[in-house]
Formats: structure tokens, sequence, C-alpha cells
């Protein structure tokens, strides 16, 4: 069988960054160092970094008063940064540069009292964070008919915004319909959707015609990674999001020559590895890695761990 190993996959410079803040918080102040939701939509990750003396938390009511906590990739809003103050907490913001963007954006169009629609996930830790810091200004839609049951107060006064992780298809089928409802509707300057996820989109896309098979490692929490699964089958292939190589269920590789496999922004590659080691236990497996962008993004850690 012959694997195309796409090429970007797997982790982007705000998952490096987010868990290399755990590590570097981990080893400048000692286990146990608390973090508010996953830091990054991947379990053998925070799996990972439990080991290592982090200690995830759904509520920060169960962070003791002085403690360190990280904020996750996914960003959170200002009211997660007043209880930190109040629980004389000692903050670590590991959120993407590229999600905090989205939070400026959001606050610069509220400070012109605009109407902003945040294209997004109800209920992903990325969306709920952005929303917190313009609740009042802020719309939530995703599919067309959440646009068309939109009510502006001033059609010259709205604009919108983007979760990160988004399809870039997808995302851009919203906007259209928005431009076409509102035709004065302001946007940021350069798009929202992430960089790697728009390059692991690209791959999918470039190269899923020419696989019998799709494999996306990834968790389902991932949204990026989901996504890969979605544009994968939008080909008309069989294609799965898998955590790991133990859910590979054999019956998928019957007659199959030709297997995609990539992974989200949020999952190791070492997970991928694990995958060709499985299938090459089944059958000569020759793999072939393909390249379709060079990424060389990289951010800085917060000066509080450096």
């Amino acid at each position: 069988m012959k694997i195309i190993l796409a090429k970007p996959r797997g982790f982007c410079a705000g998952v490096e960054r987010a868990i290399k803040c755990v590590e570097q918080a981990l080893e400048r102040y000692g286990a146990p160092v608390y973090v508010l939701n996953d830091i990054v939509h991947n379990s053998a990750v925070v799996d990972r970094l439990r080991a290592k003396g982090a200690v995830f938390v759904k509520d920060m009511d169960a962070v003791p008063e002085g403690a360190h906590l990280l904020f996750s990739a996914h960003g959170v809003g200002p009211n997660r940064w007043d209880k930190a103050k109040r629980l004389n907490l000692e903050v670590v913001d590991a959120t993407c540069p590229l999600v905090e963007k989205v939070h400026h954006e959001a606050r610069r169009f509220a400070s012109k009292d605009f109407t902003i629609i945040l294209i997004g996930e109800d209920g992903h830790d990325e969306t709920v964070g952005t929303m917190g810091w313009a609740p009042e200004h802020i719309k939530l839609v995703i599919t067309k008919e959440d646009v068309e049951a939109l009510e502006v107060p001033d059609e010259n006064k709205i604009a919108y915004i983007t979760q990160t992780t988004l399809s870039v298809n997808d995302c851009q089928q919203i906007i259209d319909l928005l431009r076409d409802r509102f035709p004065n509707i302001d946007g940021p300057p350069k798009a929202d959707i992430c960089y790697a996820t728009s390059n692991r989109q690209d791959a999918v896309r470039a190269m899923a015609p020419e696989a019998d098979l799709v494999l996306v490692v990834g968790d389902r929490e991932s949204a990026n990674s989901t996504r890969l699964a979605e544009i994968a089958a939008e080909y008309g292939k069989p294609s799965y999001l898998i955590s790991h190589a133990g859910i590979i269920n054999d019956a998928w590789l019957d007659g199959v020559e030709t297997l995609l496999l990539t992974s989200g922004a949020s999952a190791p590659d070492s997970l991928v590895q694990e995958v060709i080691d499985y299938l090459s236990t089944r059958m000569h497996c020759d793999v072939v890695e393909r390249e379709m962008a060079v990424e060389n993004v990289h951010f800085r850690l917060p000066s509080v761990i450096t």
C-alpha cells in the first residue's frame, strides 16, 4: 500500500508555544501548575503533561489561591483574568497569538459600537473566550440559517470576525452570505483563519482525490482535525478521524492501494508514526511524504517564563 504522508501536518506554532508554556512553567515553578481546560485539544498531549505535574481544571475555583495558572491556547475572556486577580493567581497566558488577534478585533469593533458577527462553533473554548471580550456586541453564527435570522440595530455599523480553526471554504461561504445581506459589513484586514489550518486543509484538498482512504490523526474535540476529515469526505473518500492507531479497523484497509495520512494541528507526530508502524505490520507500505507548504512560524514564549 502506498501511504501519502501530508506535509505540513501536526503541531502549529500556537500549539507548540502552549505546550512549551506548560513545560517551562513546570521547570521554573515546579509541580503542580494548573491549566484551565485542556492546554490543546489532544488527550495524548494532556496526559503527557499531566504525568509531569500539570493539573487540568475546568473551574478556577479548583485552583488554590496564589497558585500558578495557565490559560490555554484557545484563550479566555476578561472575566477569567478578573477572577485570577481576585484569587491572587500567577497567570501564564498561553493564548495563541492568532487567537489574541481575534480578541483585539472584537475589542476594536466593540469600541466603535459595532454589532460583531462571530463565525464560530457554539461552546468551543475559543469562541467562548472571544465572546467574553464583547458579550453585548457579538452575535454567533455558523450556518446559512443563522445568517438569515440575524437582526442588527444598524446595518452600517456591523463587522464580522471568525474562529481560527474553521473550514476555510465553509467560512468563506458564510462571509459571502453576510456580505450579500449586509453590503457595508466590515471585517478584519487579514483573514482570521489560522495559517496552519489553511495549509492542512489545502493539502487534503490537493491529495485526497488520488487516495482510496483518508486517515486524520486527531481528537474529536479538535475543530481543525474534524475539518480535515470532513473535507476528505467531500471528495467521496472514506475518511476517519482517529485519536490513535488502536482505533483503526482493519476492514477499512480492504482494497486500499493508496492511503492519505495527515494530522490536525494539535496532534503530535509520534501518533502519526504509530499509525505508520501499525499499518506496516499488516502489509508492505511505501511511505511518500508530500509537502504542500513550508511552515517556519514560531511564537515567543511569555516573558514570565523566559
